[in-house]
């Protein structure tokens, strides 16, 4: 139940400002409209690296394993370019999770990261900074890959 302003505390009617100005200034987002979008981008992502797999495949004649190889790189070099004009951000900012979820994400959060420190150095700088997200997810990799390894040798050892 609301107060009116005569019978609150000094308290009271600080939260009550507070709660109007975070009411006033949180953005209001349609949950199906961001899910498009975010769908919408992530499967344009999608269907560019599909269409640089077929084209390696079909027109090329590589391998499936070397075209599949290729495509993540184009992807991650094409996200780069992007972040580095900054125009990556402007993706993300339209699609949402659709634009930071595939590979092109990972890759533009490593390359913002040396964009960002590159005035402290190559070593420093550029160096130090470019690891603060991809530590973590290379050590996240490396450790769970070891995990289910493990796993698997324990599975197969039991059953034979």
């Amino acid at each position: 139940m609301e107060q009116d302003q005569k019978t609150m505390t000094p308290q009271q009617a600080e939260e009550q400002a507070y709660r109007q100005h975070v009411e006033q200034t949180t953005p209001k987002y349609s949950l199906p409209a961001r899910m498009a979008k975010a769908f919408l981008t992530g499967g344009l992502i999608c269907v560019l690296g599909q269409f640089f797999l077929n084209y390696a495949t079909n027109r090329m004649g590589i391998d499936q394993e070397t075209a599949g190889s290729w495509c993540s790189l184009l992807l991650v070099l094409i996200s780069v370019l992007l972040t580095g004009f900054k125009l990556y951000t402007k993706c993300v900012d339209w699609g949402g999770a659709g634009a930071l979820v595939p590979i092109t994400g990972f890759a533009n959060s490593v390359a913002s990261a040396a964009i960002e420190y590159q005035k402290e150095g190559q070593v420093f700088g550029i160096g130090c900074k470019i690891f603060t997200i991809a530590g973590p997810v290379i050590l996240y990799g490396i450790f769970s890959s070891w995990v289910l390894g493990l796993l698997y040798w324990g599975w197969n050892y039991l059953v034979m």
